[in-house]
């Protein structure tokens, strides 16, 4: 999978809409059937979105991945940063499901993203980015639930956490 050509951006509501669906639609697909084995065909019918609306927005099956690869690591960062603002009021066991809720939430864009970082040829850099902006967030949520963890120990709770956190969809899938 390379990286060419640049998704557009809607500019009324109807079009974020729109945008919203394809993207819910593709992360859907992508997660069952990989970046191969899914068609912008079936994008377009499973969004419920004309195949020159999909094209307009999403110019290439690339441009839609890397909008969905994009969207999760801001869903998965903007979660982790309203979790922050409030972790200091909140109990260990409150703070435990805010993560397990986030993780929850996120899954099916999750699964996606790494169903599609999986198909790049090159994609240990962003691999890291986001692993490593998801432990500086956790290790700082730990820092200010216990301000008297260093930094040194919530990293590597962090790492710990982290590695936790990704089994939750799993372990959900199998209740």
């Amino acid at each position: 999978m390379s990286r060419t050509t640049l998704a557009v951006a809607p500019k009324r509501q109807r079009g974020r809409l729109r945008v919203d669906a394809i993207l819910k639609a593709g992360a859907r697909l992508f997660s069952e059937s990989g970046f191969d084995g899914t068609t912008m065909k079936e994008i377009a019918a499973q969004s419920g979105t004309a195949i020159g609306s999909l094209y307009r927005f999403f110019p290439t099956k690339e441009s839609l991945a890397e909008a969905l690869i994009l969207h999760y690591g801001e869903q998965l960062f903007d979660g982790f940063d309203r979790i922050a603002l409030r972790c200091a009021e909140l109990s260990g066991e409150q703070l435990a499901d805010a993560l397990v809720d986030l993780m929850l939430d996120l899954r099916q864009d999750r699964s996606a993203a790494v169903a599609l970082l999986d198909a790049q040829k090159d994609a240990s850099g962003r691999r890291a980015a986001l692993r490593g902006g998801t432990i500086d967030r956790i290790g700082a949520i730990l820092r200010t639930h216990n301000p008297r963890l260093s930094g040194e120990a919530s990293a590597a709770m962090a790492l710990v956490l982290l590695q936790i956190l990704k089994s939750v969809p799993v372990l959900a899938s199998e209740q």
